[in-house]
């Protein structure tokens, strides 16, 4: 029953991915206004396509247990619940506790806007106060638009514009010194198990390397302020050593506060620069630049829904992705032949980690050199990263497969043979992934095919046996992608000839295209793009606080000038040399990347493959705060949203003065002026 009206109301605390009591708005709004009582609702199966990887979910068992010693020594209790219905499961602790209120977190990926929005609906509609609030970003993406009142399409004056903010972001709150909680004895919590027998052993290794927990992740970036920031400018591209800050699984978790980050980097900032310390105030701007990476990845999911499933410029929609499980296989298990390739890979599947410089060299090489689904990837990465992060993989992916306006050009291949000498140029990183190579001299590391068979044997390699000849050669790579995309643009002309000649309609949603076949143990969603098979409604006022989320339609609804695309048959492909002979390798020049030359993050999964979600049953227990420093690793209301009147669909991408666009690729095809239109997100989603 709910309280009496003399009574105390009591709050409702959701927690997700904000599992700190350090600057955490709707904890400090609910300890201010009345009792709290704590809950984490465990209901992966929501997640559709994206349950947690085996690390992924390892991390969060142990920041859960961090979070629940941390509230019992304010003197409260926190409940942790299992479940397949979210919303059913919140209504029933509503009842059972008597909670009048509701406090949350925004979350900013598509699938929670929808499911935080009905679960608004739902709540307000049995009596229910529901508030929300922003604990994960700098600004709220509907708080930055451009001097036309649209959101930016590329990352470099969207990062200006938050700079110039006429406010700076709100300073981070203290804890609060002690929760009065509710009466939960007519709720009791359920055990979350995260994890099976089989993955025990791999996940002990992960606690030798990483300490989850807010308390550990306030260690951490002090560790990292007063340490490596100062070199940061001139270290962070070294893949040999632990030159990056190591804190985004705590970021992702919400572990940590970015408000918090960047109030304590501009302080130290000033700092330097008072101190005339020009390296210093470099190494601030370019840390502060990745922040505003993960804010962009964000902003562009908001006001995008679907960027994480389909290319941000309309012609990509039409690349003649290959479609063959041997490169798959070979690529995730770091068979390929590349050195620095296979390290990085070898490093992720043992550890849930990747240099950001790693992941552009292995996300590329998928990309370009293979020209697998970058969808594949993006899969891949989040269910074996531990900094699993939908947002940002699906930006960091986008981007290095040229399907964002300022993202690297599609015809662009970076040697790995280079890359290898310009992250690792001791060889360092590639002798402690690849046990099999750490005899070969640093001459040769990167590229063992062209090493003397002298100085093969004296290392113990056998190429083709012990280490792989290279899958691909780069120059066959390149002659195989500008055939790609020759096609693509022939393509996308037809499909827009079609168009203009009234003799096709177009397809809308692509619905009629052939199916890609995903392999199963990845579990993907099916997205539907040209292939080749190789052998092997109105808005609604918006309230300071509210989070705002994608209008829901009952249907599908054609509009006029949606996307178009062509009815594309399975288009057969050259064959590929299994083993290629050697090749010399010209190298690609320089170029400058969206993001100072690191891609946000992405994941793996093979241990989850066989995991069966309903064996999942939580275990929640207290634990003592273990202590940290940074580790050296070795091995209101919620109103509806709806987009702006003078368009039914998200703001298409166009050329832009500012950074890299894609006016580049305009000018190489000028048929090629068709954006991509933007359906709403069904109901169904």
């Amino acid at each position: 029953m709910r309280s009496s009206p003399c009574s105390k109301p009591k709050r409702r605390l959701w927690f997700r991915r904000d599992l700190r009591v350090e600057d955490n708005p709707a904890l400090a709004a609910g300890v201010r206004l009345g009792e709290v009582v704590a809950v984490f609702i465990w209901a992966p199966e929501e997640e559709g396509p994206f349950f947690p990887g085996r690390v992924s979910r390892w991390w969060l068992s142990q920041s859960l247990l961090h979070l629940d010693s941390s509230l019992r020594s304010l003197g409260t209790s926190f409940i942790t619940k299992r479940s397949f219905d979210t919303a059913s499961t919140l209504l029933e602790i509503v009842h059972s506790t008597g909670a009048t209120n509701l406090f949350f977190n925004h979350l900013y990926d598509p699938l929670s806007l929808v499911r935080d929005h009905r679960l608004k609906e739902l709540l307000t509609a049995r009596g229910i106060t529901v508030r929300s609030f922003n604990a994960d970003l700098l600004y709220e993406p509907w708080e930055v638009y451009d001097e036309n009142s649209r959101p930016f399409t590329t990352f470099a004056p969207f990062w200006n514009k938050c700079l110039s903010m006429p406010y700076d972001p709100a300073a981070p709150l203290l804890p609060p010194k002690r929760i009065t909680t509710g009466d939960v004895s007519m709720c009791p919590s359920d055990t979350l198990v995260f994890e099976d027998e089989s993955e025990k052993g791999s996940n002990a290794l992960l606690a030798r390397a990483w300490s989850p927990g807010w308390r550990n992740a306030d260690k951490s970036l002090t560790a990292f302020i007063n340490g490596p920031l100062i070199e940061y400018s001139i270290n962070r591209k070294k893949a040999d050593a632990a030159t990056t800050s190591l804190l985004s699984p705590h970021l992702h978790f919400g572990e940590l506060s970015v408000r918090k980050v960047f109030h304590l980097v501009r302080m130290k900032q000033l700092v330097w620069i008072n101190e005339g310390n020009r390296a210093g105030e470099e190494s601030c701007n370019l840390f502060m630049r990745s922040i505003g990476l993960r804010e962009y990845s964000r902003y562009l999911s908001f006001n995008h829904p679907c960027s994480h499933e389909r290319p941000l410029l309309s012609h990509l929609r039409f690349f003649p992705w290959v479609i063959d499980e041997g490169y798959f296989k070979a690529w995730r298990q770091g068979r390929t032949g590349y050195p620095l390739v296979d390290a990085g890979m070898r490093e992720l599947w043992a550890t849930g980690w990747l240099h950001d410089r790693i992941r552009v060299v292995v996300s590329s090489f998928f990309v370009k050199v293979l020209q697998l689904p970058w969808r594949w990837g993006m899969k891949y990465f989040w269910d074996t990263l531990l900094d699993a992060d939908l947002e940002s993989d699906a930006l960091g992916w986008q981007y290095i497969s040229g399907t964002l306006p300022d993202g690297r050009e599609l015809d662009r291949i970076d040697n790995p043979q280079f890359e290898g000498y310009k992250f690792d140029p001791n060889g360092e990183y590639v002798r402690r992934w690849l046990p099999e190579l750490a005899r070969l001299p640093t001459e040769w590391i990167h590229h063992p095919w062209d090493a003397p068979e002298p100085v093969l044997q004296a290392a113990g390699v056998e190429l083709g046996s012990n280490y792989p000849l290279p899958i691909v050669e780069i120059a066959a790579a390149k002659a195989r992608l500008q055939d790609a995309l020759a096609e693509m643009w022939q393509l996308e002309a037809a499909s827009r000839a079609a168009i203009e000649n009234g003799t096709e309609e177009g397809l809308g949603d692509s619905s009629e295209l052939p199916l890609i076949d995903f392999p199963e143990e990845m579990q993907m969603e099916v997205h539907l793009e040209p292939l080749r098979i190789t052998n092997n409604s109105p808005a609604v006022d918006r309230r300071h606080e509210d989070q705002m989320v994608p209008s829901m339609t009952s249907s599908v609804v054609r509009v006029e000038e949606e996307e178009v695309s062509t009815d594309v048959g399975n288009i057969a492909g050259d064959s590929r040399q299994e083993v290629p002979s050697n090749v010399n390798f010209d190298e690609a020049p320089e170029r400058e990347e969206i993001d100072g030359g690191s891609l946000p993050t992405v994941r793996d999964n093979n241990v989850v493959q066989h995991f069966n979600p309903a064996r999942l049953q939580i275990p929640v227990q207290s634990m003592e705060d273990s202590s940290s420093s940074r580790t050296e690793r070795d091995g209101g209301v919620v109103p509806v949203w709806s987009p702006p009147t003078t368009s039914s669909r998200s703001e298409q991408f166009v050329a832009d003065d500012t950074g890299i666009t894609s006016s580049s690729y305009l000018q190489r095809h000028p048929q090629s002026h068709q954006l991509i239109n933007w359906r709403q997100l069904s109901q169904t989603m």
